[in-house]
């Protein structure tokens, strides 16, 4: 009886053992950018206003990929969120309207090197029904056509800048605004005639707002790149949630938002 018993023993040891190995992290899947098993914590990412809906989506595919992990998101303008990182704002990915926003981060040795995942472009966006009569930019420069703009130090004021000048016009806006969602509202709200806002805000606002494309945009196409942070609080999550963005159903969200892939 007693070497059936060892042998029992150890049978049971080994198919402890395998049960144990089989345990292990979720590895993201290589067509969808998704895993399956548990995950846990929280990853913060910080991110362009204008990535809003496609990233909340992402965020809720990554939960229900890693079980236990939680997404929470800082979305506002880029240039504001650049800052609040250098100035030690804990977070673990940050996602920027522009090189030039991410460059305030990785000069400061804050991030890993960038990977340029989407590009926007702008249009002329107004209230539905276009009671300004607005037929392209020149009729922006109208002192009675009354015209929201990005404050521009931020992306989407820097983009405008450049179309503007592409074009050779100047025009006076009646209000600049800290960020794109801010300079949408104006129009939505029907405080102002017509805004320079990216085409993704006017598809997400859809019903809302009107937008129309000009040729001068394609000067001013911003490219929007994203890095984990060097000090990651979440580690390896976080770089888990930079590849979701850079799988095709990233890449399929960010088109079918109205995105352009680089």
């Amino acid at each position: 009886m007693k070497p059936i018993r060892m042998a029992s023993a150890a049978v049971a040891l080994l198919l402890a053992l395998t049960a144990c190995g089989t345990t292990r992290a979720a590895e993201p899947d290589a067509a969808t950018g998704t895993g399956t098993g548990t995950g846990g914590g929280t990853v913060t990412v910080f991110a362009a206003a204008s990535l809003t809906g496609v990233f909340t989506q992402l965020g809720k595919d990554f939960e229900a990929a890693y079980p236990g992990t939680r997404v929470r998101f800082n979305f506002g303008s880029s240039a504001t969120l650049a800052q609040q990182i250098v100035q030690g704002a804990p977070a673990d990915v940050f996602a920027a309207a522009s090189p030039a926003t991410m460059r305030t981060v990785t000069d400061a040795s804050l991030a890993d090197a960038p990977v340029t995942f989407a590009r926007n472009r702008l249009q002329i966006a107004f209230p539905k029904g276009n009671p300004a009569r607005v037929d392209g930019l020149k009729d922006l420069t109208d002192p009675k056509v009354k015209v929201a703009l990005c404050a521009v130090q931020v992306p989407c004021g820097a983009a405008a800048v450049k179309a503007l000048d592409a074009a050779g016009l100047k025009i006076t806006p009646v209000t600049f605004e800290q960020d794109v969602k801010a300079t949408l509202t104006k129009v939505e709200l029907g405080e102002v005639d017509a805004a320079l806002v990216y085409r993704t805000d006017v598809l997400a606002a859809a019903g809302k707002v009107q937008g129309l494309d000009f040729p001068e945009s394609g000067k001013a196409v911003n490219d929007y790149p994203i890095a984990k942070l060097s000090k990651a609080p979440s580690g390896e999550p976080a770089g888990r949630f930079v590849e979701l963005v850079l799988s095709p159903k990233g890449r399929a969200l960010l088109t079918g938002a109205g995105f352009e892939l680089p």
